[in-house]
């Protein structure tokens, strides 16, 4: 969905500071925590309803958590799936990693669609459990979760959306702070001059290039800061 003032801009270059992937969409390759287990483990949870699960994404093993009240994490892209495993352990206290429900694996499949660039999908309509959260910042991701695939808005244009622009910095801290990056499409907050900012998953700023990109946002015609090649090792074709 489409928003008035959110702006189909080019990918630009840049660093600054925020925060979250696919490849095909008819069965996301969720892995099974039993294989990721010792021998003398206790058998993997199914249908748990505190959980988290990690899946193969286009940029990397990520991480999805749930719980009674909907999803409560997304963990972006780090190098290994044991290494999201790791923190979602710690972020997510008292989930034991299982099998996702139906709701959750069907965002997962959603997720990966959208960041191979085979989705125009918002997911808007994905259940968040945001009980644990500020006010604020609620309705800070509530504002950027209406900026379309495509489409980006600044710091400064959230700011003005939540009825003061001197909040553009406390928006740039709560894009950082993003436990749902992806569902609440962070990637799609750029600086004041439209620098791309910088990204915490692994990879950084490239990652969240790649993420715009794949997305249908134009490549900017500055000098790219990375080249291609380094853009998609598969080719420029690959994303």
């Amino acid at each position: 969905m489409s928003q008035s003032g959110a702006h189909s801009s080019a990918v630009p270059t840049g660093y600054d500071d925020v925060r979250g992937a696919s490849a095909e969409v008819d069965d996301p390759e969720v892995v099974d925590p039993g294989d990721a287990q010792p021998e003398d483990a206790a058998d993997p949870v199914s249908d748990a309803p505190v959980g988290f699960a990690v899946f193969e994404t286009a940029i990397g093993p990520c991480g999805i958590a749930w719980g009674p009240g909907g999803i409560t994490g997304v963990q972006l892209p780090e190098d290994s799936a044991d290494e999201v495993r790791e923190v979602l352990a710690v972020a997510q206290p008292g989930a034991v990693e299982a099998r996702p429900p139906d709701a959750v694996r069907a965002a997962v499949e959603r997720i990966r669609a959208l960041l191979a660039g085979d989705s125009r999908d918002d997911l808007v309509d994905v259940e968040l459990d945001m009980s644990g959260l500020t006010p604020f910042l609620r309705r800070t991701y509530a504002i950027t979760r209406t900026i379309a695939p495509g489409h980006t808005l600044t710091y400064g244009q959230i700011a003005e959306r939540l009825g003061s622009p001197g909040l553009a910095r406390a928006v740039g801290r709560a894009m950082g702070a993003n436990p749902f990056p992806i569902i609440v499409p962070c990637h799609r907050v750029l600086g004041a001059d439209g620098s791309i900012g910088g990204f915490s998953a692994h990879g950084g700023a490239l990652t969240k290039r790649r993420m715009l990109l794949a997305e249908g946002v134009p490549e900017s015609e500055e000098p790219a800061l990375f080249g291609t090649d380094e853009l998609y090792p598969g080719g420029a074709d690959s994303v």
